[in-house]
């Protein structure tokens, strides 16, 4: 199995979630070996998807470098993700990427609009081989080794609407844009407001979130799961594994699992190079053999 890059540039115009104003995202090709690269074009400077490079996890994944962020990267990330593309150029011409509806969708369609394309060299998968976990104030996110691409989630908020909910996602590209990636952000009233006063949220409205008071959800459309929160957060999540660089052998697993706690949690399993295995698919062993076809099937 060969990397992956996409056919031909696309681009698209959105609001930005914090600033409120119209971004111009343009997503180009690349080569084999060159990763996701984010550029910044009204200030000239390249970002490298890296750990080492996420600088806020508060209310987003934010990357950032000499005092130049890209704001709210995990929803495209995570449909970069699911596709299996491994080189990519994302251009910006301000600090956030567009918010759209609030899902990955919107991305999924832009990449299909481009096309997927195969590279030269082999790809590369990172196989986890030791579990790595990371707790904080009851919440716990973790890794751990698997045949499969598993992401597995479980909330419980103090809401009538919300409430306890878990979902087991086993990877593949259809039930991703099937099961996950419609599955839009969300928020409370009272926390939309507050961020407000300080300055963010200011493109954040019922087209591209759920927004909730103390006893039901405003959107006069409802939701698209029951479970739809707990289905973003395994959006999210894919979206902040991604900062590894390559696609997960494993299992990721979490109760309450936040950003910071998914940034944690790869700074912590790159710690120690016993963690894990970087796998090449086209020298895979005999061992590697039934997960080779069956990445490959799920990409397909």
């Amino acid at each position: 199995m060969k990397q992956r890059t996409i056919k031909k540039p696309v681009e698209i115009v959105g609001i930005g979630l914090h600033k409120g104003v119209p971004v111009t995202m343009r997503l180009e090709p690349l080569g084999s070996d060159m990763g996701i690269v984010f550029h910044r074009s009204d200030e000239g400077l390249s970002i490298d998807l890296k750990p080492e490079n996420v600088v806020n996890t508060k209310m987003a994944t934010v990357l950032g470098k000499d005092d130049v962020v890209i704001s709210t990267i995990e929803h495209l990330l995570s449909a970069v993700y699911a596709y299996g593309i491994d080189n990519l150029k994302i251009i910006v011409d301000n600090d956030e990427v567009p918010i759209l509806d609030g899902s990955s969708s919107g991305y999924c369609m832009l990449i299909d609009e481009a096309g997927i394309k195969e590279l030269d060299k082999s790809k590369k998968v990172m196989k986890i081989k030791k579990e790595v976990v990371v707790e904080a104030d009851g919440k716990k996110v973790s890794l751990k080794p698997s045949s499969h691409i598993i992401y597995d989630f479980a909330i419980k908020f103090d809401h009538p609407v919300i409430g306890e909910q878990q979902f087991h996602f086993d990877y593949s590209l259809e039930e991703y844009k099937e099961q996950i990636s419609r599955a839009r952000t969300f928020g409370f009233l009272h926390e939309v407001q507050y961020l407000r006063s300080i300055g963010l949220a200011q493109g954040g409205s019922l087209e591209n979130a759920i927004v909730l008071d103390d006893n039901k959800i405003l959107n006069p459309e409802g939701l698209r799961y029951d479970d739809e929160f707990v289905r973003h957060k395994i959006l999210d999540a894919i979206g902040d594994m991604s900062l590894l660089g390559y696609t997960i052998v494993g299992e990721y697993k979490a109760f309450a699992g936040s950003h910071k706690l998914n940034h944690l949690l790869t700074k912590k399993l790159l710690a120690d190079p016993k963690n894990y295995e970087i796998l090449d698919l086209e020298l895979a062993k005999s061992e590697d053999k039934v997960f080779k076809l069956a990445f490959a099937k799920a990409n397909s």
